[in-house]
């Protein structure tokens, strides 16, 4: 009964098959043959020409994605929630040199109005304050919410009326795909994004993220600090092996649609138990507030998921002697292991 996160789930087999066909001798540090085939499958997926640089993990790709439009002073807007503030210990800071500046919005979606707010503070010449430098938002979000294709464009609008770039920070990319009902392109490109950082790993793979660039000549400088931080692999056909799998047959399409069906049976199920759904999610992250006498029952019976602090904004719906807790499903969680977890909350 996993339900902390989808990074506790294994690799999908056809993944983990794939990585045992190329133990022989190719070149290296990202030059194979495979290397290029997966880079032009990453263009067929988002019908464009894009850059493709691969990495190993979704922290090491916001932080060289956001390092990659660094200027002096500037400043990165980003939800209160969101992981490049709260979760990533400073590296997209440490990494770009600059700062993120926190904006409000319901579940974990930045309010329009308050981005408008935020980016108004640092003008150009705003030497004291800094400059803004660029947007980061995050899709699927940290609350299991989604940004529509026009709040996406209404960020986007507000980003380039000022000449700076928006980054995504997609490490639930597919779960948010398949829950808007999307395609690639629709919910990044065409809506104004810049920059991906396109996540596999919580959706199957072993250790496989990419940075994806809609203008490659915007990534000129990406090459070097990939390299400068450890993230140039000279096996780098293990991730491009993974990814071929993953985007093999729509693979990372149908695990999503499987992680976000078996949330949908959780929210659904949940209300027999005595649990209150806390906010709508329509991704693969369930937040809902139970009893203390039955959440502390459910973990001391074998069930894992998270205690989670409680937002701000629903901290007026919370009742007292309930704690809100997080469940995540994943492309390994079966019906089984949602009845399981039902029966434990329960008895």
């Amino acid at each position: 009964m996993f339900f902390t996160s989808d990074n506790c789930a294994g690799v999908h087999k056809d993944i983990s098959a794939r990585l045992g066909d190329f133990g022989g001798f190719v070149p290296a540090y990202g030059t194979s043959d495979l290397d290029r085939a997966v880079e032009r499958k990453f263009c067929e997926v988002f019908e464009k020409e894009v850059a493709v640089f691969f990495v190993a993990t979704g922290t090491a790709a916001n932080s060289l994605a956001l390092s990659s439009v660094q200027r002096p002073g500037g400043v990165v807007f980003c939800h209160t929630e969101a992981h490049v503030a709260k979760d990533e210990c400073g590296a997209p800071d440490f990494f770009s040199g600059m700062r993120m500046v926190p904006v409000g919005g319901l579940e974990s979606r930045m309010e329009i109005g308050a981005l408008k707010a935020a980016v108004s503070v640092f003008p150009e010449d705003a030497v004291q304050h800094g400059r803004a430098a660029a947007i980061t938002i995050t899709q699927a979000t940290e609350l299991g919410t989604t940004y529509s294709l026009s709040e996406i464009e209404e960020i986007c609008d507000v980003a380039h009326q000022r000449r700076i770039p928006v980054h995504m920070d997609g490490a639930r990319f597919a779960n948010a795909l398949v829950a808007l009902e999307t395609t690639p392109a629709e919910m990044t490109w065409r809506r104004g994004i810049d920059m991906l950082s396109f996540g596999a790993t919580k959706n199957g793979c072993w250790c496989a993220e990419a940075i994806i660039f809609f203008n490659p000549e915007a990534a000129a400088d990406l090459p070097f600090l990939r390299k400068r931080a450890g993230q140039l692999f000279s096996k780098s056909r293990f991730i491009a092996a993974q990814l071929d799998a993953y985007l093999y047959d729509d693979l990372w399409m149908r695990l999503a649609r499987h992680a976000n069906r078996m949330a949908d049976r959780l929210r659904s199920e949940l209300t027999t138990v005595g649990a209150r759904v806390a906010w709508p999610t329509s991704t693969n992250e369930v937040f809902a507030f139970l009893p203390n006498t039955k959440v502390e029952c459910a973990l001391a019976s074998g069930a894992n998921f998270f205690k989670w602090p409680i937002p701000q904004a629903v901290r007026k719906h919370a009742v007292e002697h309930e704690t809100l807790i997080r469940l995540v499903t994943s492309f390994a969680t079966t019906n089984e292991h949602v009845s399981e977890l039902i029966t434990a909350l329960r008895d």
